[in-house]
């Protein structure tokens, strides 16, 4: 073999060193990665272990919860069905009672399922601040009292008369925070503490209870997480009330925030903007005994393929004078309408068959503006489908249905005044209000609007109210007329007070 060949084959020992090297690092890089892919697993399984656990607790809790009401409600039906010598206004009591909780237990989930969703619709309600702040101390204070627990309300700088919020959502999150605030102090105080000023509300809640563990104080915002102390978990609940109510204030631009001496107390911080309005425009809960109303008998037809829902309504609206049509499904239920030409329309959204959308829409093409439609739905989220190119329907009315907003309903779209032996006579119907003149450079944000309330987006009408109000202050005359249409869910109205400022553009 020549020298050439045998330098050929020779190799150098620092090329081969440093490739060794390079396989060495790949080899413990991936050594790495392998490490870190495995740390990752293992805590991804742990996530999943934790969430499981949490849910499977919830699943008993909430069974549990479920189970109470029922057992009552079943109960006393079958003591009133086989005539037994209890009181029957004392089982309609506790029946309601029960009922109520099965509906608070079964909103609080839709609301954590909203919320994950996209989904949570907040209202513009106008609030008299004062007294729905005294109704909710009035709610605890015997409460606390009761447990031997001294209550505190105290309420510093002037409160507007009127506020716009979501009155239900504030509601909600107040009694989330006095419930455990209360549940959770065995002696010495709850605080309930309100300061406004320049629209900033500043309520906070301090208890001198429990307190949170620090391990616990992240925790107990997730759903379905009550935290690990021993007299937590003896409460009844199901984990759900702080997670809700730190989504409600961060949906409505609040912020919560809380401290906590574990064994000493805990004090819950909420902040929110109330926007101040001077003139109310809608009214409290109504405490007037309706019997009738004014005038000729009005027509309703009733579309559910429930025949109990059906029975409800009847005997919700008949004993009030209105005479009552009722159908299974939509086909009857056009049928109906066709023969006996109804004002008014009470109609389920989800039917076998044809749906409640396109029953609405069938009766508007129809009958136009002679008919008055109520969407009755058991889905809230059926009402962000409402959208199909224009206003089929009226007003929204979830259930389970309250018999004072039902009536409200039905007395607004048929402009009825009621009887009983304590409702103020009715005044006149308000005229209606003058036209106004707005400049052509409103146009772009009227359509919009009309957009907006096309395809039922509440949020985006609000905004565009909103928009209009302060870029045109020609607008101030319909603005009460659009917040009030608003507030009540009547998209026609909102629709038609549209209309009127579109035609006064010039």
């Amino acid at each position: 073999m020549s020298s050439d060949q045998t330098a050929d084959h020779t190799v150098d020992p620092a090329a081969e060193t440093a490739q060794l090297r390079a396989r060495i690092a790949q080899l413990e890089a991936q050594a790495a990665q392998q490490a870190l892919d495995l740390e990752d697993m293992a805590r991804a399984r742990e996530t999943a272990e934790a969430a499981s656990a949490a849910k499977s607790r919830y699943l008993a809790s909430v069974s549990h919860e479920i189970r109470s009401p029922l057992n009552s409600i079943y109960g006393y039906a079958q003591l009133l069905e086989r005539g037994h010598h209890i009181a029957p206004a004392e089982a309609a009591r506790i029946i309601r009672r029960s009922a109520e909780h099965l509906t608070n237990l079964v909103e609080g989930l839709l609301d954590i399922s909203h919320v994950e969703s996209g989904v949570l619709r907040i209202s513009n309600d106008t609030v008299r601040i004062a007294p729905f702040l005294d109704q909710i101390a009035n709610m605890f204070r015997p409460q606390a009292s009761a447990r031997g627990i001294e209550f505190i309300y105290d309420s510093q700088g002037t409160l507007p008369e009127f506020v716009r919020t979501d009155q239900k959502r504030l509601r909600q999150i107040l009694i989330n925070l006095l419930s455990n605030a209360v549940k959770f102090t065995r002696a010495g105080h709850v605080a309930f503490k309100v300061h406004f000023r320049a629209s900033l509300v500043t309520i906070s809640i301090e208890d001198s209870g429990i307190g949170i563990a620090p391990e616990d104080r992240e925790r107990i915002f997730a759903p379905f997480e009550r935290g690990n102390q021993p007299e937590v978990n003896a409460q009844r609940g199901i984990g759900l009330g702080l997670a809700i109510t730190q989504a409600l204030v961060r949906i409505m631009g609040g912020d919560l925030s809380m401290e906590s001496v574990q064994g000493k107390g805990t004090t819950f911080t909420l902040k929110l903007m109330l926007g101040q309005v001077n003139v109310p425009t809608q009214d409290g809960p109504r405490t007037e005994t309706i019997t009738g109303y004014e005038g000729r008998a009005r027509s309703i037809l009733c579309i559910d393929d429930d025949a109990n829902q059906l029975a409800l309504l009847r005997g919700l609206l008949g004993p009030l004078g209105f005479v009552i049509h009722s159908a299974l499904d939509g086909t009857s239920g056009l049928a109906l309408a066709d023969i006996y030409r109804p004002e008014l329309v009470l109609l389920d959204i989800t039917m076998p068959g044809m749906k409640g959308w396109e029953v609405a829409r069938r009766l508007r093409e129809k009958f136009g503006a002679d008919i008055r439609i109520v969407m009755v739905s058991a889905d809230a989220h059926e009402f962000q489908r409402a959208g199909s190119g224009f206003v089929a329907h009226d007003q929204f009315l979830l259930k389970p249905i309250e018999l004072n907003a039902l009536v409200d309903a039905v007395g607004g779209l048929l402009r009825l005044r009621w009887q009983g032996p304590n409702v103020e006579p009715a005044e006149p119907p308000a005229p209606a209000p003058d036209a106004i003149s707005l400049p052509a450079e409103a146009s772009p944000l009227l359509a919009q609007l009309e957009r907006d309330i096309r395809i039922g987006h509440l949020r985006a009408v609000e905004k565009s109210i909103r928009d209009l109000s302060e870029q045109f202050p020609q607008s101030a005359p319909i603005i009460p007329r659009l917040h009030a249409c608003l507030d009540r869910v009547d998209l026609s109205g909102l629709a038609a007070a549209v209309r009127q400022a579109q035609q006064g553009t010039t």
